[in-house]
């Protein structure tokens, strides 16, 4: 047995799985695409009040003889407000306003700015130094082969160079500011960062040549952090080494980091999907507003339909009339199906969000970690009546405003650990008791997994050792050699 998903469903699992911040976008796409769909309010306050759910037609017009009577007849008598996204579950009051951005250079125009600064430039250098700058990431790396900027070179400037040309050329570049761009792994950005500085110093260079030392020769044992062995090959006393390790620290190790442009800036806000609101000890629900985006059927198109309608009546249409209207039947339904989709998946976020909220209704009213209940998807499938597949994509990429922040919905689902007592516990609360624990330990003698195991134990957590090691890399924390600090 094979089972097939229709059209319909593919792009309602399409957009279940966008997040709001991205919704609008999709939405521009499909209004360039379909002419049939257009932007703006509903048809007046009698059409907004009928809600009444009209079928759309599944048949295909596969012949020419096929009748555009029953079609016709179904559309024009149907509710064009059907045909629309506005729904009860977003907040009114909650507009998205347009931010104006301000125009400002961006990093790579700033490199470019210091193109004059070249050594001797010949003829072709500015653009080997354009094609290398390009090459250049947003954290001022040059990730890329000197041999792939050769062959960028050649096929996409006809400029025929050599490797030692670009690495001339690109030492020159990693003289630019801000120091350390044009590097190609932190250590060379190290490097470069620390040679700035021994220019620019005026005497007591010691502290720098350590630090330079140590990042040229000594640097595994600096990122591993063995700090026996480093005052061993340098020959020196926990104090100096301390002194030359805050020196190392103060460097940048993503040189771009302060040329972010504003629009790279806007980027990184975070848009709920979901708002949840306390009145008076009572949660409520809403969706965005921008969920919810004013669709409908173009006018234009219904017109269409009834000039045919009436023409053939008249018996005064032709084969390319018969052509146009099979045309148009096609956009209404693809504009129909969009219009549906985009209803359902409101639908559907609402369910499973009001869902999680009443499993997780202690967490939302009080923001106590420790109130968060052990969930799985399959406990909001159960719930909601919908497949596990459908909560998941729901889950992902979305977030839910509180009045304790804005949280990932993926952030409530956890497995559940058992204390000692047979209690069931969400992993988020041992991960939170964990965090406290290592946040609060002597960096000097950081704890290891077996003790942190023991003291989770105490705890009253009857918790395995890998167990301790797998939360602690979900919660991005290094090993205890790695945490520990002079």
């Amino acid at each position: 047995m094979l089972q097939k998903l229709s059209p319909q469903q593919i792009q309602l699992m399409k957009l279940l799985q966008i997040p709001t911040a991205t919704l609008d976008q999709r939405i521009k796409e499909e209004l360039e695409a379909n002419p049939a769909l257009e932007e703006g309010q509903d048809y007046g306050e009698e059409d907004q009040q009928q809600e009444s759910e009209s079928e759309t037609e599944k048949e295909e017009f596969e012949t020419e003889d096929f009748e555009l009577d029953e079609y016709l007849t179904e559309y024009m008598e149907d509710d064009p407000g059907s045909y629309r996204t506005r729904s009860d579950y977003g907040s009114s009051d909650e507009q998205e306003k347009t931010i104006p951005i301000a125009v400002e250079n961006t990093f790579h125009d700033y490199l470019e700015s210091q193109l004059g600064l070249l050594e001797h430039p010949e003829n072709e250098d500015f653009q080997v130094a354009l094609q290398i700058i390009g090459s250049i990431d947003d954290d001022g790396y040059l990730r890329r082969d000197p041999s792939a900027i050769l062959d960028d070179l050649m096929f996409a400037q006809n400029i025929v160079t050599t490797e030692e040309k670009i690495m001339e050329i690109l030492s020159q570049i990693q003289q630019f500011d801000p120091p350390g761009v044009g590097a190609r792994d932190l250590q060379e950005c190290l490097k470069i960062q620390l040679k700035h500085k021994m220019r620019q110093a005026n005497g007591h260079k010691e502290l720098l040549d350590s630090a330079y030392c140590i990042i040229h020769e000594h640097f595994e044992e600096f990122t591993k952090k063995h700090f026996n062995k480093l005052k061993k090959q340098l020959g020196i006393c926990e104090a100096d080494l301390k002194e030359i390790i805050e020196v190392i620290l103060k460097l940048n190790p993503k040189p771009a980091s302060g040329y972010s442009s504003q629009n790279q800036k806007n980027n990184n806000y975070v848009v709920p999907d979901f708002i949840i609101v306390n009145r008076d000890g009572e949660l409520e629900l809403t969706l965005n507003s921008r969920n919810a985006p004013d669709l409908r059927i173009n006018d234009q198109y219904r017109d269409l339909l009834q000039s045919y309608r009436i023409n053939k009546r008249q018996k005064k249409t032709t084969k390319k009339d018969k052509e146009a209207i099979l045309f148009i039947k096609q956009k209404i339904d693809s504009a129909k199906w969009f219009i549906d989709a985009i209803r359902k998946r409101q639908h559907t976020m609402y369910k499973t969000m009001y869902a999680i909220l009443q499993f997780q209704y202690e967490y939302f009213l009080t923001g106590d970690q420790r109130k968060l209940k052990p969930m799985i998807l399959k406990d909001i499938a159960d719930l909601t009546g919908l497949d596990i597949s459908t909560v998941s994509r729901v889950a992902n990429s979305k977030f839910v405003q509180t009045e304790f922040g804005t949280k990932r919905l993926k952030e409530f689902f956890s497995e559940s650990l058992q204390t000692k007592d047979g209690e069931e516990v969400s992993t988020l609360e041992v991960k939170n008791i964990l965090t406290d624990i290592i946040g609060d330990e002597n960096k000097k003698k950081p704890y290891s997994d077996e003790k942190l195991k023991d003291m989770l134990r105490k705890k009253g957590y009857n918790i395995a050792r890998r167990t301790v090691a797998k939360y602690r890399e979900q919660l991005n924390i290094p090993v205890a050699r790695l945490r520990k600090e002079l």
